[in-house]
Order: structure tokens, then C-alpha cells, then sequence
């Protein structure tokens, strides 16, 4: 897989999470470690993402 291909991927994935997190949030009785985990997730990718882009 080339760069610009698993960069996309990541920012797709990034961009999932990030809808994840806000639906989760809006429900009624969301367990905070589950919202805990997919920001950890989230923030992972984003590392990924900029090391990703500075070898672009």
C-alpha cells in the first residue's frame, strides 16, 4: 500500500471515530470508558496520520 492510500484510510478512520464518539456521547447512559477508549483510538490514528504525511 502505498502512502497516499494508507493516508486516506487513516483519515477515514479518524473521521469514523469521530462520528462514533459524537453519537455516543449524545446517548443516555454511555459508558465514559467506552468514550475513553475510542479517544484514545482517535488520538492514535492522528499520531499515525502526521507521521504518515511528514514521509508523503
Amino acid at each position: 500500500m502505498n502512502l497516499n492510500s494508507r493516508l486516506t484510510e487513516l483519515q477515514k478512520k479518524h473521521a469514523t471515530l469521530t462520528q462514533k464518539i459524537e453519537i455516543n456521547q449524545r446517548s443516555p447512559g454511555i459508558d465514559d470508558l467506552k468514550i475513553g477508549e475510542l479517544k484514545r483510538e482517535k488520538l492514535r490514528l492522528k499520531e499515525e496520520i502526521v507521521r504518515v504525511s511528514s514521509r508523503v
